[in-house]
């Protein structure tokens, strides 16, 4: 692979303090368990920067928070209906008999 540098990422966003914010809030997703966006076997940092070059990561403007918030608003006056039996019904029940015998 070619090497990224910082020349490559500012041509996607502005300046060097956004590009640095930019990218440890994307190291911060990817070791939370967050799915790389590029094919990469670098660090974390080098692939959020790989990311930003290829445009497949950016600041998120207005419009997008307000089209998110708009989604979310969406999917919250969704109806909910009772949770399934089989969700309901699979987490064990322990008396606190059972619980204090099994610690012993």
């Amino acid at each position: 692979m070619a090497r990224i540098t910082v020349e490559d990422c500012l041509q996607k966003v502005n300046n060097r303090f956004a590009l640095i914010h930019l990218s440890a809030k994307r190291v911060r997703q990817l070791r939370r368990g967050a799915e790389p966006l590029v094919q990469s076997k670098n660090k974390d940092i080098v692939v959020s920067l790989r990311e930003i070059a290829a445009g497949k990561v950016r600041k998120a403007e207005p419009e997008d928070l307000e089209r998110l918030l708009e989604e979310a608003e969406a999917a919250e006056a969704l109806p909910e209906g009772p949770a399934p039996a089989a969700e309901a019904d699979s987490a064990p029940v322990v008396s606190e008999e059972e619980a204090s015998s099994e610690k012993a």
